[in-house]
């Protein structure tokens, strides 16, 4: 695992693409294979291929995007079982697509992900929704956009259903804005998964993986301050002394209206006492 792994080399040099060239699961299953170095990413886009395959588009022609969001779901909620993991949401394996797809559970985020993967192998024109707390997805076509939430099997949403699930996590402290609904790119979604990555291991106090999870974030987003400070602390915690050092002057430097400066200022302070004490 970490920087010089081939996945993450890989991982890189995906995401340095242009967004509409980024194969989203492809570097999905490369976030996953840090963690499963001998994960078979072709035999997971191989299956992906045959779930399109076997959906029946015989009757689309004709049919409303509302027909057509129907045999998505009952394929893939009704025939394969696709769910949403609501028992252990905070399992990492619900961040891992070879995982997700292996045992047909998972969170929005990833749920979304192969739903977004098997629609566009049907030519759905599928968009990814960065929704506060709960990632949908949108159809958009000439007729406008219908929002439909995998991770609920498919259920179409109206503003109410959206403001339903924005009371569920916010207990009707926020409220629905159309903006909600923007499409997110591949690399959001990417740094989405790491963002759900990074927090199941910071529960863990798994800071090796945390560091992990934070490293790629800043590979999709280098300019993310708050990720360059984390990304400081922890290899502070990890006796990575003069890279925290690195990271914690840059974050003091390009974020110096933080509320957190001062205080990441007197860890520095201490980190460089720390070294001169060993030099």
């Amino acid at each position: 695992m970490g920087m010089d792994s081939l996945a993450r080399q890989r991982l890189i040099a995906m995401v340095s693409k242009a967004d509409e060239a980024i194969n989203l699961a492809e570097a999905a299953l490369l976030i996953a294979q840090e963690e499963y170095p001998d994960l078979d990413i072709a035999a997971y886009l191989a299956s992906l291929d045959r779930m399109a395959d076997v959906v029946d588009t015989r009757s689309w022609d004709d049919q409303k995007p509302q027909a057509r969001i129907e045999v998505l779901n009952h394929y893939l909620f009704d025939n394969l079982g696709f769910r949403g993991n609501l028992e252990e949401y905070d399992d990492p394996r619900n961040s891992f697509l070879n995982e997700v797809l292996d045992r047909r559970t998972g969170i929005p985020i990833t749920i979304s992900t192969i739903y977004l993967e098997i629609g566009w192998r049907l030519g759905m024109p599928l968009q990814g929704v960065g929704f506060p707390c709960h990632f949908l997805v949108k159809y958009l076509d000439s007729g406008g956009e219908t929002v439909i939430d995998p991770f609920g099997r498919g259920e179409v949403l109206t503003v109410e259903g959206c403001q339903r699930r924005l009371d569920h996590v916010y207990g009707g402290r926020l409220q629905f804005q159309p903006s909600f609904l923007a499409a997110a790119t591949k690399r959001q979604i990417l740094a989405r998964i790491l963002t759900n990555l990074k927090r199941t291991y910071l529960a863990a106090s798994d800071h090796r993986r945390v560091l992990a999870a934070v490293e790629r974030i800043l590979v999709i987003n280098p300019d993310l301050g708050s990720e360059l400070r984390d990304r400081g602390i922890l290899r502070m915690e990890l006796n990575q002394t003069s890279q925290a050092v690195t990271d914690l002057e840059l974050y003091v430097r390009t974020c110096p209206g933080a509320d957190d400066v001062e205080e990441i200022r007197k860890r520095l302070r201490g980190l460089r006492q720390a070294q001169a004490s060993l030099n």
